[in-house]
């Protein structure tokens, strides 16, 4: 039975029983009739009475390798610290978004717990499609490093190259708003000289490439991940790479820059098709992985997602990618740690989530060492 003969059935025997409508209605709203409620407005409760697993504090040290910051109030600064503590998060990858003044204010502002972020700079594209584009940005990029930044990230391609605008799209989407713009594609030969150089300075590059299938497929009832998908959609964007494309371009960047260390954040997006990321583990050894973000997309294969972590448990990185709060970090641990089944986390709606209970020596790895690995990678290799 799919979903669509599912609501329908679910409709007939709300309208029999009327004490299932009010569950199928938003809180706070009227009771609204199955054929009438909006999937937006879909808010499922369990109500299996299975275990329920609380986890405030990660089991091991964790090292948050992707999280977005710029200067803001110090209290804000110390109440974070309290929370990285209280929740077991050791250190912080901070990406400042940005070169020159700002990148310099971000990492003058989360210097005062300097054993807590590491502040990462980005690349200064501007003039990318310029005759004589390389020499300015290799001297920014340099100076960042000086300055004090430890890697470079978040690079983001979602279609239209690094630095390109999207155009019009929801709020917080990255690059919306304005007209759409380009930049180079991760394997552009004009970035070849500002990647080659992050390897000799043994700066990691936190790569994220394209966006979850879902935003690519038909936006109608055969699309499972819908109500996410929407949201972010891609399918109306022209002028874009292709989901497909932009995973042959970040190949063949892998291939070219084999010293390089490359995290490709949110699985690469591949969340939907983990064996291939798994087989792009095996043939790049610089290639490492964030989960970041997609936590409920993997939640909801937890027995095959579970065995990918323990077959490349060596390249696997803890990431959030969302606004620190106990709730998410109390969600991140209870996927990773938990066998917990059929839960739902957050504001919205995806899927129901399972946990994946994996192994101590495998979170001790996803939750700290494997960054630290990389780190350490990107030192060997320069």
């Amino acid at each position: 039975m799919n979903r669509r003969q599912w609501m329908m059935l679910s409709g007939a025997a709300a309208a029999a029983r009327p004490e299932l409508i009010k569950a199928q209605s938003p809180a706070g709203t009227e009771p609204v009739l199955p054929d009438k409620l909006l999937l937006k407005d879909y808010r499922p409760k369990s109500i299996f009475k299975i275990p329920v697993t609380e986890i405030k504090r990660a089991k091991f040290p964790v090292l948050d390798s992707h999280t977005h910051g710029r200067p803001g109030k110090p209290e804000a600064l110390d109440e974070q610290i309290k929370l990285m503590d209280a929740v077991n998060v050791e250190k912080a990858v901070v990406f400042a978004g940005a070169t020159g003044e700002r990148f310099d204010q971000t990492l003058q502002f989360y210097s005062k717990y300097p054993q807590r972020f590491d502040t990462w700079c980005s690349f200064d594209l501007t003039g990318w499609d310029q005759p004589g584009f390389g020499p300015a940005a290799l001297k920014e990029l340099e100076r960042c490093h000086r300055a004090g930044a430890k890697g470079v990230g978040e690079v983001v391609d979602k279609g239209r190259g690094v630095g390109g605008n999207l155009g019009t799209g929801p709020a917080g989407f990255p690059g919306s708003g304005g007209a759409p713009s380009n930049g180079p594609h991760p394997d552009d030969g004009r970035l070849d000289t500002l990647f080659a150089r992050c390897a000799s300075l043994a700066m990691p590059i936190n790569l994220h490439v394209s966006d979850p299938i879902w935003g690519y497929e038909k936006m109608d009832y055969t699309n499972d991940g819908l109500m996410n998908g929407f949201t972010w959609r891609l399918d109306d964007k022209p002028g874009l790479l292709g989901h497909e494309g932009l995973l042959q371009s970040l190949e063949r960047t892998l291939n070219k820059h084999s010293k390089t260390i490359f995290i490709c954040c949110h699985f690469a997006n591949l969340d939907y098709d983990l064996a291939r990321l798994g087989r792009l583990l095996d043939t790049y050894p610089n290639l490492y992985a964030d989960n970041s973000a997609r936590y409920a997309e993997t939640a909801s294969i937890p027995r095959f997602t579970s065995q990918f972590y323990q077959k490349h448990s060596d390249r696997i990185v803890y990431g959030t990618d969302m606004g620190y709060t106990q709730e998410m970090f109390s969600n991140t641990f209870r996927i990773l740690e938990s066998s917990d089944e059929h839960f739902y986390a957050g504001s919205s709606y995806h899927w129901h989530l399972a946990g994946l209970a994996l192994p101590d020596a495998v979170l001790r790895k996803v939750y700290r060492e494997n960054a630290l690995r990389a780190f350490e990678h990107a030192r060997k290799n320069a």
